[in-house]
C-alpha cells in the first residue's frame, strides 16, 4: 500500500495537484517549451525507474508547489526582524515558521533555516565554531566587539589563529562525507585535518580508537555523521570524547535526519541532545525540498545567525517556505510510521542480498542504507552502477573501507530505501529488488583492456538481462505508482 504521506495519495489532493502542475507547465511552455518538455520527461523517467539512491526521495506536491512562488523574488539578507532590505515581513513569517517546526520536531534549542544546501549548512557550522571558539576570545582579549575594530596587526593574529585549527572527522572510505575534512573539499583546506576510520575486521566504528586519535590530535572540532556508513552511531559516546579533549562536537545528520525526526533513532542515537551543533539537509530521508538546516545549542545561536552574510548569500525564501511545509509533514504520526518502514525495509533488503551471496560492508544495516561490496562479482563500483542503470535500477557507486579502486572507480555500490518506501514498497517488494540487483550483477562481465587485464569502467551485460529486469521492475512500480492520480 502506498505510504499515507506519499505524494498525491488522496484523490482530491491528486486532482487539485494535477490541475496546478498542468497550469504551471502551460505557463512555462508559453515561454520555453523545451523546459516544460524536460520537466514532464523527468516525471516519466522517475516513475519508470527503481530509485535506490540513498540521498534521494520524493517531496509531496505541497512541498513542490510551495517553491514555485513570488517569495523567489525577495532579497532578505539578515535574520528575522533584522533585515538589510525593507519589505521582508512575510519572509520573516516564513523563516520563523521553518525554524519553529525544526526546533519542535528535533527538540533543538535553536534552528537556522537559511542554508541553501548541506554543504552550506556545514560551512555555517564551521565558521560559527571558529567565531565562538577563536574570534570571540580574541576580541575579548583586545576589548573590542567587532573584527572591524581590531588593528591590522591584531587582525593578522586572528587570521592566523583561524587557519591553525584542527578537525577530526570520519574518513571518506569508512563512510564519512567529503565535507568532514576531505582534502579536495574546502573543509580540508580550512582545517588541519585527521580522520578516524572503522575496525579493519568488523568495519564498525571503534570508539576507543576514535578517543585515542582525538587525545593525540586534540581537534577544535570533532565531527560525526556519515553518507555511506550503514550503522547507527552512539552520539553520547562521541560527545564524551569531544568533551574530554575540549572539542566542539558537531554532527552532520543529512542522511538520517528522517530517522531522527521519525523517532527511529532515540536516546544515545539521537544526535541533537548530545551535539553542540547539528547540520542536515531537508531532502533525503526527511522528504522535503533541497536545502539545509543548522540546529544548535543556545550558546552558538548568535554565531549561527551570522551565516548570512558570513558565508551565505541572500536566503531563498521560497525554499524556506517549502522547508516549513515539509517539517510540518514530518511532525505527524504518519511520518513516524514512514520512517520506521524505511529502516525495516533496509533490513529486508540487506537480508535479501546476503541470502543471495552478496557481501555487505559491516555485514548488514540498521539505518536506511546498504553498501554492497561488488568485488566478489569481479566488478568495480562503477561497472556495477552502470550495469544496474542499464537495467533501470538507479544507484551510485561508493568506496568501501580501504578501497583498492579509490574514490572514482570504487568497489562498492550504495543503495537506500527512503524513495521506494515513499512509493509504498514493503518487505515483499524489497526482497524482489534484491533478487533483481543480484541477477544483474551476476550477469555483468568486465571488459578487458588492450593488455588483457580487467578494465575498471567498461563491461558487458548478458543479452536480455536489462529488458527482463525492467519488465520485472515495471510490475513493482505499476503496483506502487509515484504521485498516484497526478496527470499532466
Amino acid at each position: 500500500m502506498t505510504d499515507t504521506l506519499a505524494p498525491g495519495t488522496a484523490a482530491d489532493v491528486a486532482t487539485t495537484a494535477s490541475r496546478a502542475f498542468r497550469d504551471a507547465l502551460e505557463v512555462i511552455e508559453s515561454v520555453e517549451p523545451r523546459i516544460a518538455a524536460a520537466t514532464r520527461a523527468e516525471l516519466t523517467d522517475q516513475r519508470a525507474s527503481l530509485k535506490l539512491i540513498a540521498s534521494e526521495n520524493y517531496a509531496s506536491p505541497a512541498v513542490l508547489l510551495t517553491m514555485g512562488s513570488w517569495f523567489s523574488d525577495k532579497y532578505a539578507e539578515g535574520t528575522v526582524g533584522h533585515r538589510f532590505y525593507a519589505g521582508c515581513q512575510n519572509v520573516d513569517t516564513v523563516e520563523a515558521l521553518a525554524a519553529e517546526h525544526a526546533r519542535e520536531l528535533f527538540g533543538a534549542e535553536y534552528a537556522y533555516a537559511q542554508p541553501h544546501s548541506g554543504i552550506d549548512a556545514n560551512l555555517v557550522a564551521f565558521w560559527s565554531i571558529l567565531a565562538h571558539r577563536v574570534e570571540a576570545p580574541e576580541l575579548a582579549e583586545h576589548g573590542v566587539k567587532n573584527v572591524n575594530d581590531l588593528s591590522e596587526d591584531h587582525w593578522e593574529v586572528l587570521r592566523k589563529k583561524f587557519g591553525e585549527q584542527r578537525m577530526l572527522g570520519m574518513s571518506l572510505d569508512a563512510g564519512g562525507h567529503l565535507t568532514h575534512g576531505f582534502r579536495p573539499n574546502i573543509s580540508g583546506k580550512m582545517f588541519h585535518q585527521r580522520s578516524y576510520g572503522t575496525d579493519p575486521e568488523t568495519q564498525l566504528l571503534d570508539y576507543d580508537e576514535v578517543a585515542r586519535v582525538a587525545r593525540e590530535f586534540k581537534p577544535l572540532v570533532l565531527i560525526a555523521g556519515y553518507s555511506a556508513y550503514p550503522r547507527r552511531v552512539n552520539f553520547a559516546k562521541m560527545a564524551e570524547i569531544a568533551a574530554e579533549v575540549g572539542a566542539t562536537f558537531m554532527v552532520d545528520m543529512a542522511h538520517f535526519a528522517g530517522l531522527v525526526a521519525g523517532k527511529v533513532f532515540t536516546g544515545d542515537e539521537d544526535p541533537v541532545p548530545h551535539a553542540d551543533l547539528v547540520t542536515t539537509t531537508t531532502h533525503k530521508s526527511l522528504r522535503g525540498p533541497r536545502g539545509g538546516l543548522v540546529l544548535s545549542k543556545e550558546a552558538y545561536a548568535a554565531d549561527v545567525d551570522r551565516g548570512c552574510p558570513m558565508v551565505l548569500g541572500g536566503p531563498l525564501a521560497h525554499v524556506m517556505a517549502a522547508k516549513a511545509v515539509a517539517l510540518a509533514e514530518a511532525r505527524t504520526a504518519e511520518f513516524r510510521a514512514y520512517a520506521q518502514r524505511v529502516a525495516d525495509n533496509a533490513q529486508t533488503l540487506a537480508e535479501g542480498l546476503q541470502r543471495r551471496g552478496v557481501k555487505l560492508v559491516t555485514g548488514g544495516t540498521d539505518n536506511h542504507l546498504v553498501l554492497l561490496d561488488v568485488s566478489g562479482f569481479g566488478l568495480t563500483g562503477r561497472q556495477g552502477e552502470s550495469a544496474l542503470l542499464d537495467a533501470g535500477i538507479v544507484t551510485n557507486r561508493n568506496a568501501v573501507p580501504n578501497d583498492p579502486n579509490g574514490a572514482w572507480y570504487t568497489s562498492g555500490v550504495r543503495i537506500g530505501t527512503p524513495a521506494l518506501t515513499t512509493r509504498g514498497f514493503g518487505a515483499a517488494e524489497f526482497d524482489t529488488v534484491a533478487e533483481l540487483i543480484v541477477n544483474v550483477l551476476k550477469q555483468t562481465t568486465p571488459t578487458t583492456t588492450a593488455s588483457g587485464a580487467p578494465g575498471k569502467a567498461k563491461y558487458t551485460l548478458a543479452p536480455g538481462v536489462a529488458e527482463a529486469t525492467k519488465a520485472a521492475a515495471a510490475e513493482l512500480l505499476d503496483a506502487n505508482p509515484l504521485y498516484p492520480g497526478l496527470e499532466l
